[in-house]
């Protein structure tokens, strides 16, 4: 999704734009197979194509897969990170990496970014061996997004158990236009990322000369449960079919943290925009939504 969204906004700025798949289709103009996981195959693509700017969208984000699966959750996480940085070192391209609240153990929240990261979980530890890899670059930016959500046409997800076929969102959205129930957690919290607002702070990230970690989510600090909510009355479901549950009666393989709610303010100085509300993040989703009959 993320991906998608950054390459749909790129088009519309006028940039030239290359694009890569793995094992979900891609309608994009001028896109590459490509399993980061090989080096050469990297590092030939990038010089292929030398590129400017080399955003990384790609990542096994099953927290739980990545949990039960730790090898390839290395292989792809930290392993493609390091053969596509060292293809932007070769290139001399600015290399912009997605990685995640969950870096944190979320034992207080609202977190800056200079706070000391410290994972509960094997998908977090790869991806914050991913950002000490980037670190190393002459010319990079880590974007940490939280619980990134948005729509996209169900119809152009493929089935992959690394990765969800809907984000959060989208889940709840499919089940209450159903009149079925959500059980929805209640003591985790995060800052909820509308992934069109992510895709344009990953676009000024990839153009300004500012190197290190910004904390690109949304300014809603707010559980799972009340992220439900927040849909359900906005898209005018019945909010009665949100059942609150503790973390403790959800069945989850790998431990998640508790609060990883990030401060953005240093983000939204550097880069110059404001990031959503929940409330508004959700709005701008329901619009496009409606224009086009989905859901």
């Amino acid at each position: 999704m993320v991906g998608s969204k950054v390459a749909s906004l790129a088009l519309t700025q006028e940039l030239e734009t290359y694009h890569t798949n793995n094992s979900r289709k891609s309608l994009l103009p001028r896109t590459f197979s490509l399993d980061i996981r090989d080096r050469d195959a990297t590092i030939h693509l990038v010089k292929q194509i030398g590129p400017d700017i080399i955003i990384n969208a790609a990542a096994l984000t099953n927290v739980d897969y990545c949990e039960t699966h730790k090898k390839e959750a290395e292989d792809v996480n930290a392993g493609g990170v390091r053969n596509l940085a060292d293809a932007a070192r070769i290139s001399k391209s600015r290399f912009v990496q997605i990685s995640t609240d969950s870096v944190f153990d979320g034992a207080y929240g609202h977190y800056i970014e200079s706070d000391a990261p410290h994972p509960i979980n094997h998908y977090s530890v790869t991806k914050l061996e991913a950002e000490k890899i980037v670190s190393q670059l002459p010319d990079y930016a880590i974007a940490r997004p939280s619980a990134i959500y948005g729509w996209h046409s169900p119809r152009s997800v493929g089935s992959s158990d690394s990765a969800k076929a809907m984000n959060f969102a989208m889940f709840v959205l499919d089940r209450l236009k159903n009149n079925q129930s959500v059980r929805a957690i209640r003591d985790q919290y995060n800052s909820p990322t509308f992934a069109d607002n992510l895709a344009e702070a990953l676009l000024i990230l990839a153009r300004i000369n500012e190197n290190g970690i910004f904390h690109t989510a949304g300014r809603s600090c707010l559980s799972r449960y009340e992220f439900a909510l927040s849909l359900a009355r906005t898209f005018s479901y019945a909010t009665e079919l949100i059942q609150p549950v503790f973390t403790s009666e959800f069945d989850q393989v790998a431990a998640r943290p508790k609060n990883c709610c990030l401060q953005v303010e240093k983000a939204e100085r550097t880069l110059g925009m404001r990031f959503l509300s929940v409330d508004e993040g959700v709005r701008q989703m329901k619009l496009q939504v409606s224009s086009r009959n989905e859901l």
